[in-house]
C-alpha cells in the first residue's frame, strides 16, 4: 500500500492517469455521437419509408396493377404501363451496364498501368456526375440521331436503357474492383501453379470467390437506377398507352410518381404513393431473393 501510494505521487504516473482519463471520456463522447448519428440516419429513413407505406398501402388496389393511366381526375387509373416499362428499362439497362461494369472492374483490379489509373479517375468522376447530365448525354448520342433517322421514334425504350446503363457502370466498376482486391492472393497463386492461364484463373477462381460482393454491387446499381427520373425525361419520355416496343416511348414508375405527385388531383397523389411503395418493395424483394439464392449456393 505504501509503495503504491509513493508511486501514484510521482508526476509522471499522475499525468499518465490524467491522459488515460481524458482518452476514456473522449472515447465515450465519440461513441455517443456515433450512436446519435446512426439513430438520426436510420430514424429519417424509417420515417420516410413508414410514411410511404402508410399512404401507399391505402392506395393499392387491383386496378393499380391491371389498368393503365386514366384521364386526369378520373377514377380507376392504374400503373400497369409504368410497372412494365420499369422492368423493361431495368432489364435492358442491366444488359448494357453490367458486363461493361464487371469487365471494367476486372481491368482496374488487375492492371497497374497509368491507363488503369486514369480510367479509375474517370470512373470516380462519372459516379459523381448528376444523373440529369447523363440523361442529357444519352439524349445527344441516342435520341437526336434517332430523330434524324426516324422522326417518329426519337424517344424510346432503347434510349432510356442506354441512359440507365451508363449510370450503372461506375458503381459496378468500383464495387467489382474493391471486391476483387479482397480475394486472397493464395487462390490466384494456387491456380497459376496448377497450370491455369490468367484468364482461366480469373473466371474460374477469382470471380466465383468474389461473386457475392459483385452481385451486391450490381444490386446497388439496380437500386440506384430504379428510381431515376431525370434521365428518362430526356430519353424514354413516358407513354400514356401500353407499349413494349424498343423503338417507342415508354412509361416508368419514376415518371408516374413525378407526374402524379405534382398534379392537383388527389386520386393521382394516391397513385404516386402507390407507385413509390411498389418501387421500394421491388428493390427490397429483389435484394432478399438474391441473398437467399447466394446463401443456398454457398451452403450446397
Amino acid at each position: 500500500y505504501q509503495l503504491m501510494s509513493t508511486l501514484l505521487r510521482r508526476p509522471f504516473l499522475s499525468s499518465m492517469l490524467t491522459v488515460s482519463g481524458r482518452r476514456r471520456v473522449t472515447n465515450r463522447i465519440m461513441i455517443v455521437i456515433c450512436i446519435l448519428a446512426t439513430v438520426l440516419t436510420v430514424g429519417a429513413m424509417l420515417l420516410v419509408i413508414g410514411y410511404v407505406c402508410y399512404k401507399g398501402v391505402s392506395s393499392l388496389s387491383l386496378n393499380v396493377f391491371t389498368n393503365g393511366p386514366a384521364p386526369q381526375g378520373e377514377p380507376n387509373g392504374g400503373l400497369l404501363n409504368g410497372i412494365v416499362g420499369t422492368l423493361e428499362l431495368l432489364g435492358l439497362g442491366s444488359i448494357f451496364g453490367i458486363p461493361l461494369g464487371i469487365f471494367g472492374g476486372i481491368y482496374q483490379a488487375e492492371s497497374k498501368s497509368k491507363l488503369a489509373s486514369f480510367i479509375r479517375l474517370l470512373t470516380d468522376v462519372l459516379n459523381s456526375i448528376p444523373s440529369i447530365v447523363l440523361g442529357l448525354f444519352a439524349y445527344v448520342i441516342v435520341v437526336l440521331p434517332m430523330a434524324q433517322l426516324n422522326p417518329g421514334h426519337a424517344f424510346s425504350l432503347f434510349a432510356g436503357s442506354i441512359a440507365l446503363g451508363i449510370i450503372m457502370i461506375p458503381t459496378i466498376i468500383r464495387t467489382t474492383e474493391e471486391i476483387l482486391k479482397l480475394v486472397p492472393n493464395g487462390l490466384r497463386e494456387a491456380s497459376l501453379a496448377l497450370g491455369a492461364s490468367e484468364a482461366r484463373t480469373m473466371f474460374s477462381v477469382i470471380l466465383p470467390a468474389a461473386r457475392e460482393g459483385i452481385i451486391t454491387g450490381i444490386m446497388l446499381a439496380i437500386a440506384r437506377i430504379a428510381g431515376e427520373t431525370a434521365p428518362l425525361l430526356f430519353t424514354a419520355f413516358g407513354n400514356m398507352t401500353f407499349s413494349m416496343a424498343i423503338d417507342e416511348p415508354i412509361d416508368a414508375l419514376p415518371l408516374n410518381i413525378y407526374k402524379y405527385a405534382t398534379s392537383p388531383w388527389e386520386s393521382l397523389h394516391n397513385l404516386a404513393f402507390a407507385g413509390a411503395l411498389i418501387l421500394i418493395s421491388f428493390i427490397l424483394i429483389l435484394s432478399i431473393l438474391t441473398r437467399y439464392i447466394l446463401r443456398n449456393k454457398m451452403v450446397h
